[in-house]
């Protein structure tokens, strides 16, 4: 990826819409991780604690969206017993600095270097799902795409394959600024290079990322056990308002497939250890 041709001042405006915010109330069962960039920068993030040994999903949020914003989400994956940690970019939230395409991934292969060695330290044991919504899917499949054999999986809501699409849906004109596909995220040659399982959502009637990029994510992505599922009557913004608790089940049902919790040779052995103890 040809990092400068994003970065220029014109693309960032469409590119990135930076919400500041003061540091809020902790939600219940929540603490705030604040990391320390290489350049002096900190970037803000929130982990939504359900047990230790439970599964941690390492989330990238949407544009337009910051940390405080899944104050409500958060307790959502708690009560369907995940680990969810979410990050804010630069400029986001009570993060310091600029957001910029350059420092979005460059950030986020840091972040998860360093959340995954904070979750080290505390004592978190469960495995390590990178998920990533909109804009967040840039960061989410890059992540995976160099981390394939540290993470055990990969969720993507509403994320797109192709940049130049996204860039015209925002009112810009690659053709003008001299941008191609090549130059782009490259999230549909990356994904090609993930392994680990892959869970894909995206909205019937999302307008701002076509379901056909999600198709197209499908269509590329390296891993053998890969799923699509789509939401009707979803757009862009409402894939949970729609899917309601079911978004998060079928979030929860996908980890349980991908770490064998819901293998039927492990509920036959348990209830034939019940049933020796009766016996």
């Amino acid at each position: 990826m040809k990092a400068n041709i994003l970065d220029q001042p014109e693309i960032l405006q469409v590119m990135f819409h930076p919400r500041t915010s003061v540091r809020t109330p902790l939600p219940a069962g929540a603490r705030d991780i604040d990391i320390d960039l290489p350049d002096n920068g900190t970037i803000g993030c929130r982990l939504f604690s359900h047990d230790q040994k439970a599964p941690i999903i390492i989330f990238f949020h949407g544009n337009g969206e910051i940390v405080s914003d899944y104050d409500t989400i958060g307790p959502e994956y708690q009560q369907v017993g995940l680990n969810f940690l979410v990050t804010d970019y630069r400029g986001y939230g009570w993060s310091s600095g600029t957001p910029t395409a350059t420092n979005l991934l460059e950030d986020g292969r840091f972040l998860f270097r360093q959340l995954r060695q904070y979750m080290r330290d505390q004592g978190y044991t469960g495995p390590v799902f990178v998920m990533g919504r909109s804009l967040g899917s840039a960061c989410a499949i890059d992540v995976a795409a160099l981390h394939n054999d540290e993470i055990s999986g990969l969720v993507i809501d509403s994320g797109f394959a192709d940049t130049l699409p996204l860039a015209r849906t925002l009112g810009l004109d690659p053709d003008r600024l001299g941008i191609t596909e090549e130059m782009g995220f490259g999230n549909k040659e990356k994904i090609s290079r993930v392994t680990k399982p892959t869970l894909i959502l995206h909205g019937a009637e999302d307008q701002l990322i076509p379901l056909v990029q999600a198709e197209k994510l499908m269509a590329a992505c390296g891993a053998r056990s890969k799923e699509l599922q789509i939401i009707p009557g979803a757009d862009h913004n409402s894939l949970i308002l729609v899917g309601g608790p079911l978004y998060f089940q079928a979030i929860r049902r996908f980890i349980d497939k991908v770490t064998g919790a819901d293998d039927w040779r492990k509920r036959r052995r348990a209830r034939k250890s019940i049933n020796n103890v009766g016996h």
